[in-house]
């Protein structure tokens, strides 16, 4: 599935081709705190589907419980998260953040991993009362 992805600002732009079957949530602590959230929605991405179209995003790395290094790409201006890749040249993955994808409706997760560390109220929103849009 093609999708277009930018940040809030519009700084940085992208294309990619993703497989909406790989979409993955991840609970573990370091994606609550990346993401100032419960946890973090991904789709992973070969480095030659994903097309950098304009800006240069910011890139943080991060070490894993594991010494695995991540580099988290952002940008520096807004703070979106753009995606994540292994910390080598060049990247042959991208794990690109579903928020910065226009068609993120369109892309549910598949999957959960890292469920040892998700906070227990994010499982189950069903009872909370929905407001309506402003």
């Amino acid at each position: 599935m093609k999708v277009h992805g930018t940040c809030h600002c519009g700084r940085i732009t992208y294309e990619a081709e993703v497989d909406p079957d790989k979409v993955s949530l991840c609970n573990c602590a370091d994606c609550q705190v990346l993401s100032g959230t419960a946890y973090r929605v991904s789709a992973p991405v070969p480095a030659e589907d994903f097309h950098l179209l304009t800006g240069q995003p910011k890139v943080y790395v991060k070490t894993a419980e594991s010494g695995t290094r991540r580099r988290q790409s952002f940008c520096e201006n807004c703070g979106t998260p753009i995606a994540s890749s292994p910390d080598i040249d060049p990247p042959p993955t991208y794990s690109l953040r579903i928020g910065s994808m226009v068609e993120r409706d369109q892309l549910p997760p598949r999957r959960q991993q890292w469920c040892r560390s998700a906070l227990g109220w994010s499982q189950d929103l069903s009872g909370l009362p929905a407001l309506p849009t402003q």
